[in-house]
């Protein structure tokens, strides 16, 4: 499938597919930074930085030539209930419209639309699908939690896929256990560490390790949440999958090195494992905090594959 990947972040969803088989042709982000990464690790891929409604699709579709799939992970902040009370910014929720622009102008036979589960109460999703169906889609909605794939991050996303054929019909083989959070840390002492109590410690901070300590007793290590909403006392142990990763340095840990409680932050390279991203993928460029942002708007590639490579084999 020769492949366009619409909003492209750093690439989790191009890595996916390309893992399916898939060949990568070009990516459009806005964000330098994200182009940038993209092209690091598709350096066969056209790659332009610049607003979607800003491409001339026809000289762009001349470019690259035929696409048979299109894949598209619009701006999902104004969707997620992450931002609380925050109003919504209407206009950024309807570039994922831009979605059916793109494939009208290049007729994939597939597309894969990925967002956070909450664009579907949005006004204008129904909107969207009516859209693609009207060029001819058949849709399936699915809602993909990444740790039934082999990521160690608990990550629920909808899947909006679409193909002019036939209908989709997508199945998803499911891996019997799920991968635990301490899967993805890196050996203890390879990050610098502070001592858990400390007077500049943020007592919300420690009022959650005090928790997690009421509830393991000993000296089990496991994750504090610094930042967002949390239902579950503000931390987890680590026999579990992560919880999602979102775009701010959100995971400490917190482990006893024989003398007293330390905790540390959850570092790029173990956070681009929790996104199901391989060691050798590349994050060439930002500061930490524009590292972490890509991680935290990417698509865990395992997911994009097993979607991709069921729509192959529907074909």
């Amino acid at each position: 499938m020769r492949t366009l990947d619409i909003f492209c972040g750093a690439g989790g969803s191009s890595a996916g597919a390309r893992a399916a088989g898939a060949e990568i042709v070009a990516g459009i982000d806005s964000c330098p930074v994200a182009t940038g990464t993209y092209a690091a690790n598709f350096p066969n891929a056209q790659v332009l930085t610049s607003r979607l409604e800003d491409v001339d699709l026809t000289a762009f579709r001349r470019d690259i030539g035929r696409v048979e799939l299109l894949l598209a992970s619009p701006e999902c902040r104004n969707h997620t209930c992450a931002r609380g009370a925050v109003p919504r910014d209407e206009a950024s929720r309807a570039t994922a419209l831009l979605t059916v622009d793109y494939a009208r102008a290049f007729r994939p036979r597939w597309l894969v639309l990925e967002n956070v589960i909450h664009m579907r109460p949005w006004s204008r999703y129904k909107e969207l699908k009516r859209l693609m169906r009207d060029l001819g889609y058949q849709l399936e909605e699915h809602v993909l939690d990444s740790s039934h794939f082999g990521v160690p991050q608990a990550r629920r996303r909808l899947f909006l896929v679409g193909d002019l054929e036939r209908s989709p019909n997508l199945s998803f083989g499911r891996r019997n256990g799920r991968l635990p959070a301490r899967s993805v840390l890196d050996d203890r002492g390879e990050w610098k560490t502070s001592p858990l109590f400390s007077p500049r410690r943020a007592k919300a901070t420690l009022a959650r390790a005090g928790r997690a300590f009421e509830a393991l007793g000993d000296l089990a290590s496991f994750l504090v949440v610094y930042y967002g909403s949390d239902g579950s006392g503000g931390w987890q142990d680590l026999d579990r999958p992560l919880r999602t990763i979102t775009t701010v340095d959100r995971f400490g840990l917190v482990e006893h090195d024989g003398k007293m409680w330390t905790l540390r932050m959850l570092q790029v390279p173990e956070l681009r494992r929790a996104m199901g991203l391989g060691d050798d993928f590349k994050l060439p460029l930002g500061t930490r905090r524009d590292r972490i942002k890509l991680l935290g708007n990417g698509v865990c590639p395992p997911v994009m594959e097993t979607v991709v490579r069921s729509l192959a084999r529907g074909s």
